[in-house]
């Protein structure tokens, strides 16, 4: 990773200004309501922790942890949920926080298992969209920003374990 050149896409204060919009834009699609909010970890632990702070509604945090990954930076076309939901979240507003959409895989699996559990609502919030990596058509409710293809670090999204803790996001050039 240190031997990687990095250039900042996002500085943090363009993030938190983008946070803030978005947790007003969710706090008043959910006035009156209480909200349970799935993370997805590890990548948006972050940009959750932002989000929910940045919310004027009350709401519940739980986390799923569903891997597609691996070890690498191309996703292996498949989901595996390794963390469930302690929640239940029937007849309740769910919403997924994600850090990145890339192929669709791992939220088109993720909402398709949680809408089993019948909640009354289920919407969508990634911190990035990068729709041309989509192998499957996914359209997220609330989106930080929409970002052309590469690959990116910092602010939660990490490569192999590395670069989490940045506070800004950084497109890693080769």
């Amino acid at each position: 990773m240190d031997k990687m050149h990095k250039e900042i896409l996002f500085p943090r204060d363009v993030i938190a200004r983008r946070v803030q919009e978005i947790a007003s834009q969710i706090s008043d699609d959910y006035n009156g309501r209480e909200l349970i909010v799935i993370g997805i970890l590890k990548g948006a632990f972050i940009f959750m922790a932002d989000l929910i702070r940045a919310l004027s509604i009350p709401c519940k945090v739980d986390f799923v942890r569903v891997a597609s990954y691996g070890a690498g930076s191309e996703s292996s076309g498949k989901a595996v949920l390794t963390k469930d939901i302690e929640t239940s979240i029937k007849g309740r507003d769910i919403l997924i926080v994600e850090d990145i959409i890339d192929t669709g895989v791992t939220l088109t699996y993720l909402v398709n298992w949680l809408k089993e559990r019948n909640p009354q609502s289920l919407k969508v919030c990634a911190f990035l969209d990068k729709r041309k990596r989509r192998k499957i058509s996914f359209e997220a409710d609330y989106v930080g920003f929409t970002i052309d293809d590469g690959f990116v670090v910092g602010y939660g999204l990490d490569f192999n374990e590395q670069a989490r803790f940045l506070p800004e996001v950084y497109i890693i050039k080769q």
